[in-house]
């Protein structure tokens, strides 16, 4: 699908996207509905019910209803869409592993996750899927209420009502509550335009959906928790430029309080060191210890070649000193050029190299790598630190503070010396790389979605190696700073060099 002109979302501001209304387009998008089951038989006929009603064309969409229960094999009942199949979870259990396994075999270009529990208005597949015709990086949230589930109507009459758009009619008289926290969230927010890079924090799986090319490139549910891997899967798919969309009218009623509800306190407890292993956006979760995380806040980018054992130490040392912690350094070079062969130690053309693995092969937050990836997912921020320089103790911890509050996708720090550090967010740099036009810089197309800042060395903590008597702030200003709210040449061609010298490893 192509990127239209009018996609290039700022931030997470969907409102200016275009997205045609249902009944105003011709649908051609094709739409899994993967629906995770577990003790669900007397809420599926409901849900399925609803789905057989929807205006979205029958022959464009899909139920996939995974069975996660060790119990007989469900039936599925005779009321529901025409493509409907029935699944098992083979590998695991649990609704994580169902949705991985329903997506695993569904065969749309868009997934759509609804529970088992949940009835959806007669529209809520089409505006869902409006939006995926505008976008190939939109994440679609719909709106869920809670419904009294006692003494519901029949099967049949619940599917007239979706058909008839009398589903608040039907409901009348019963306690009808939300998702609170979500709601605060959407209203504080402007429905989650101004969230930012953060709008994943409410992605609720219930009632999201996703193209499916998205979905594989996050790298798809993580089937090793249990809780929390809504909030988990949305981290990984905002870090690959997804734009969350909060539509109203995507509405579905859940049939009963939500487990949440039920058990918040106790479900939060056992969240917090899944979340904290693998979201380090929750900075509550981690505490600034010394302690590193399986996906680190920062990872950090220093480029070996030409440079001595000396500098590159005093680069590292110095990172791995700074606040956040949770961060990991990739030292770029030839490493695979060292051999174990007989040689002169003291004349070895490869000695720097040498050292420099000695010295750092045992430390769990440095790897040696010949080439980085193409941005640092699934960490949250990658930074370009040229060797000789390190930052000061709180500089790291400051800045992508600022970059989180603010919403930057790239921070470039000028250096008296000429060279430039580099800060980017990898969720507006993985946006950046999907709407970019053909030729065009990524710094530009950078702007465009996140927008860029400049600021100098000596303001921010930067020290240089040859200046380590004197207090950070005596670094002498660069000569040139760039304009805040433009380009700048000399330093964007010299950041330009900076990235061009770390893909040629």
């Amino acid at each position: 699908m192509n990127v239209a002109e009018g996609s290039r979302v700022r931030g997470n501001d969907w409102g200016v996207l275009d997205a045609p209304e249902p009944g105003l387009y011709t649908p051609r998008r094709t739409v899994s509905i993967v629906v995770p089951a577990f003790r669900a038989d007397a809420t599926l006929p409901y849900t399925l019910a609803a789905l057989a009603a929807q205006s979205y064309p029958a022959h464009l969409l899909e139920v996939v209803v995974v069975d996660d229960d060790d119990g007989p094999p469900l039936d599925l009942p005779e009321l529901r869409p025409e493509n409907t199949r029935v699944i098992g979870a083979p590998t695991s259990w649990g609704r994580a592993n169902a949705c991985r396994s329903g997506a695993a075999v569904a065969e749309g270009e868009v997934i759509h996750w609804l529970d088992a529990d949940m009835v959806p208005s007669h529209a809520q597949v089409a505006h869902q899927m409006r939006w995926h015709h505008t976008i190939d990086h939109a994440v679609v949230l719909g709106h869920k209420l809670f419904l009294d589930p006692t003494d519901l109507s029949p099967v049949p009459e619940v599917h007239a009502a979706v058909l008839d758009h009398r589903l608040e009619e039907l409901f009348a008289g019963r306690w009808v509550d939300t998702h609170e926290w979500v709601e605060k969230i959407w209203r504080r927010t402007d429905d989650l335009k101004t969230a930012g890079f953060r709008a994943f924090h409410v992605h609720v799986g219930a009632t999201a959906s996703v193209g499916r090319d998205l979905y594989a490139d996050a790298g798809g549910m993580d089937d090793a928790l249990r809780l929390g891997e809504d909030v988990e899967l949305g981290y990984r798919l905002a870090l690959k430029g997804a734009v969350f969309v909060a539509e109203r009218r995507a509405t579905s009623w859940h049939l009963g309080r939500s487990s949440l509800m039920k058990h918040q306190q106790q479900i939060q407890r056992y969240n917090a060191p899944f979340i904290a292993q693998r979201v380090p956006d929750f900075r509550k979760f981690r505490q600034d210890g010394g302690r590193s995380y399986r996906v680190p806040y920062i990872e950090v980018v220093v480029d070996t070649d030409g440079h001595g054992w000396e500098q590159v130490k005093y680069t590292v040392d110095g990172v791995l000193r700074a606040r956040p912690a949770d961060l990991r350094c990739l030292l770029v070079g030839r490493w695979s050029e060292l051999r174990e062969e007989r040689r002169d130690p003291l004349q070895d053309a490869l000695l720097e190299l040498r050292l420099l693995r000695e010295e750092y092969r045992e430390d769990h937050r440095v790897a040696l790598v010949e080439k980085p990836e193409r941005t640092a997912f699934p960490a949250q921020f990658r930074l370009q630190l040229p060797v000789g320089w390190r930052p000061g103790e709180s500089t790291l911890a400051r800045l992508t503070h600022e970059m989180q509050r603010r919403a930057q996708g790239l921070r470039s720090v000028s250096l008296p010396d000429g060279q430039v550090v580099r800060l980017e967010h990898t969720a507006a740099v993985e946006r950046a790389l999907r709407v970019r036009r053909e030729g065009e810089d990524l710094d530009d197309a950078l702007e465009a979605v996140s927008g860029t800042w400049w600021s100098e060395g000596a303001e921010e903590g930067f020290r240089h190696h040859a200046d380590t008597s004197s207090p950070a702030r005596t670094v002498p200003p660069s000569p040139a700073r760039p304009n805040a709210d433009g380009p700048s040449d000399p330093p964007r061609r010299i950041a330009a060099r900076l990235r061009s010298s770390l893909r040629k490893h």
